[in-house]
């Protein structure tokens, strides 16, 4: 099978042998729990409980605000002891809805459903809304609205992202080897709603195991295509995952949808499946565990609002010293962390630890010109050019070098060999810019 792929692109050391052959098992839940109401694009969730209120697991304890936000549920019973700021992993804190486990683990009712063939488009994507699906790979769309396309008959591929391609991260690829099947049946469900769609499972090829038993399960599904792509980050970069696999294109101005195309990674697609098939809301989501100063790298099962610290402590803690670096996701494109006494969210995929920083100990000089950033920046710009603008903080110019069209995937950064920053300094001017456009609106 050909391998698909984009231009540029980077092969990082990917340390998946850390964890890749480590099956998914349960993680304990923290005896406080915290759900930040903003765990989502678009408006925070509004609370629905009281302080001293006795809640169950699965209980909705926040409403969404508007089309573009989503509602979060408890993932145990228990006690709401507060409802107040909390620090979560951008190192802001953010209002979070506060509950004492009491380790009872009661469960209130499922959501009802019927036969996915006894409903109409609108039900089944009202129960993907009412059950607080996201995008779980990291950017927490709320997936109701991406499949809420102006022009639904134009939408003609459902892709699956299973690349996975971040470096150490193995949750997606240990669900497809255990959990295969409601992959493919949430893949479905998602088809049978664009008349018009084909379904594409989208693994790199570093999962030949993934892909043989995804075609097994598929091969008689005309709607659905399993392809492999070549090993390379950022392939599954949304952009570059609808090149690769389509051969279609968008900007920073596009949504996928816009190229007839719904982008939805592993995860996600397996909680349409719990919501629409068994009324389950979004409580937990797979976490991978994992680093050199991890002593025991492990997928975990972890209930959403468990604190990482306890997730540190399931792994058997840190090997020698205190790791100089902590990551929320992956190395490429985490969050540095400096409290491990932040909650898991829906859009919680790894927790890395390092025990030596390489990027605070390499010490950036002049560039000397080499071309090797543009080689591989993704989006086919020139980074930098785009740094130095970005350092004089100068938007018009950045704006004009097509500074927008970034995806921040750090490649020009990983590669560069004057150790320049470059990703940080386009990312930082970027924002800036379009926070300006919003507020000239």
């Amino acid at each position: 099978m050909a391998k698909l792929t984009f231009k540029g692109g980077i092969h990082p050391y990917d340390g998946k042998d850390l964890s890749k052959n480590k099956p998914i098992v349960d993680a304990d839940a923290t005896d406080i729990m915290v759900y930040p109401l903003s765990q989502h694009i678009g408006a925070p969730a509004k609370p629905i409980v009281s302080v001293g209120e006795r809640v169950l697991g699965n209980q909705k304890i926040a409403e969404a605000d508007g089309f573009v936000s989503s509602p979060i549920y408890a993932s145990v019973s228990g006690t709401v002891k507060a409802i107040e700021p909390r620090r979560v992993v951008t190192g802001a804190k953010a209002m979070s809805i506060v509950i004492e486990n009491d380790h009872m683990y009661e469960i209130a009712p499922p959501i009802p459903v019927q036969p996915i063939a006894a409903m109409t488009q609108e039900e089944v994507i009202g129960l993907v809304k009412e059950a607080g699906i996201i995008g779980m790979g990291g950017a927490g769309f709320p997936t109701h609205v991406k499949l809420s396309p102006k022009n639904p008959d134009q939408i003609h591929y459902i892709i699956a992202n299973c690349a996975e391609c971040e470096p150490y991260l193995t949750s997606d690829y240990r669900r497809m080897i255990e959990e295969p099947e409601k992959l493919v049946s949430g893949l479905k469900i998602m088809i049978s709603l664009f008349k018009h769609a084909k379904g594409i499972l989208a693994v790199e090829d570093n999962k030949p195991d993934a892909i043989k038993l995804l075609k097994e399960l598929t091969i008689d599904e005309p709607r659905i295509e399993v392809k492999a792509l070549k090993t390379k980050y950022p392939q599954g970069s949304e952009r570059q995952l609808i090149y690769a696999t389509t051969g279609r294109a968008i900007n920073s101005t596009m949504l996928p949808a816009d190229a007839g195309c719904i982008v939805d990674n592993v995860d996600t697609i397996v909680a349409i499946y719990h919501a629409v098939i068994e009324g389950k809301p979004l409580t937990e989501r797979i976490v991978t565990v994992t680093g050199d100063a991890i002593r025991f790298p492990q997928n975990y099962r972890v209930k959403c609002g468990t604190l990482y610290s306890s997730l540190i402590e399931a792994a058997g803690g840190f090997k020698d010293a205190y790791p100089e670096k902590i990551i929320s996701g992956g190395p490429m494109m985490g969050r540095a962390l400096f409290d491990l006494d932040v909650p898991t969210t829906k859009a919680s995929s790894a927790l890395l630890c390092l025990k030596k920083d390489e990027v605070k100990a390499s010490k950036p000089s002049n560039c000397i010109n080499c071309g090797m950033c543009v080689q591989v920046c993704p989006s086919r710009l020139i980074p930098s050019r785009l740094a130095d603008f970005a350092e004089h903080l100068d938007k018009e110019k950045f704006e004009k070098y097509n500074g927008l069209e970034c995806v921040e995937c750090g490649s020009c950064s990983y590669i560069c060999p004057a150790k320049r920053q470059l990703v940080q300094s386009i990312g930082t001017v970027r924002k800036q810019v379009l926070a300006d456009k919003r507020n000239k609106k």
